[in-house]
């Protein structure tokens, strides 16, 4: 199974768990009346939107290059992150609204046993899905499943403040349910920026592997003179490398071109996630040392 189809594969089972919990969260939440949890519940469905984008850019990103993307498609699962920081911003839209809307008239919350339990049992599933989809997001290098684990674990703090309010209901004080929608709301916000940080520094070719480790392992290779230029990019399971090797001026072309394939597999050996190495073979200049 390629790495595609397994990422594609945790999607699939946290949906499913996503769909369940929100449903839960919104159903109690809206027989309630409270905010916190329907607002909970909405942006648990969110998380279930995301993974059908997911699905999607997985899809896309999956397909082999063609004359228009000589490159391949990864950068789609990459995009498939900003559709995600999109969401949770639209998410965070919709609860203030509903919450600047309770302030203008008094609500009552009906707190039971029950409410503690709903929420108790997406807690658990909640943990459950951040640490699977984490540990998933490592091994599998993936972007989008290490993103979708942010947003998986925001949920957890999220649910916390609603279990918060509702004791507060519980208390005589409903209005802290409010104050509680707004606390969501700047989890979901910081969450969102955070999302396209992340996706922003795989869009512009941010530098990925620092060039002293790089240059390191090239001039551990007998033959090479030099190493400079080197510059990195792509997402963390996709690495692409281009440097320029200095070599013996009097070096036949066949020998340089075959020291070049030497160091790109010492590279890829020594970064497992590097994909391609471009390399610009150039005769040694000890004035360009000084």
């Amino acid at each position: 199974m390629t790495r595609l189809n397994k990422v594609r594969r945790v999607l699939i089972y946290t949906l499913l768990l996503n769909i369940t919990v929100a449903a839960g969260k919104v159903f109690y939440g809206y027989s309630i009346d409270s905010i916190s949890m329907l607002s909970d519940g909405f942006h648990s469905f969110f998380d279930g939107a995301s993974n059908v984008i997911g699905l999607f850019g997985i899809w896309i990103a999956s397909q082999p290059p063609d004359k228009d993307h000589p490159y391949g498609h990864r950068k789609y699962e990459t995009l498939s992150t900003i559709a995600i920081a999109v969401l949770i911003f639209a998410a965070g839209i919709v609860i203030l609204r509903e919450a600047f809307a309770r302030m203008q008239s008094a609500h009552t919350i009906e707190v039971t046993f029950a409410s503690f339990i709903v929420m108790g049992i997406t807690l658990m599933v909640n943990i459950g899905v951040m640490k699977y989809e984490t540990r998933k997001g490592r091994e599998l290098k993936s972007d989008f499943l290490i993103a979708d684990a942010m947003h998986t674990k925001a949920d957890i703090y999220i649910s916390l403040s609603v279990v918060i309010s509702l004791i507060a209901a519980k208390a005589g004080f409903p209005e802290v349910d409010i104050i509680a929608a707004f606390i969501i709301t700047v989890f979901i916000a910081k969450m969102g920026f955070e999302i396209l940080k992340s996706a922003a520094e795989v869009l512009t070719d941010s530098s990925r592997i620092n060039p002293e480790e790089i240059k390191t392992v090239a001039m551990n290779i007998e033959g090479v003179k030099d190493c400079h230029g080197i510059r990195t990019r792509g997402n963390e399971d996709c690495i692409n490398i281009d440097l320029h090797l200095q070599v013996d001026p009097d070096q036949k072309i066949k020998d340089a071109h075959k020291l070049a394939h030497t160091v790109e597999a010492a590279i890829k050996k020594a970064f497992p996630s590097v994909a391609d190495v471009i390399t610009h073979i150039e005769p040694f200049n000890k004035n360009r040392l000084k």
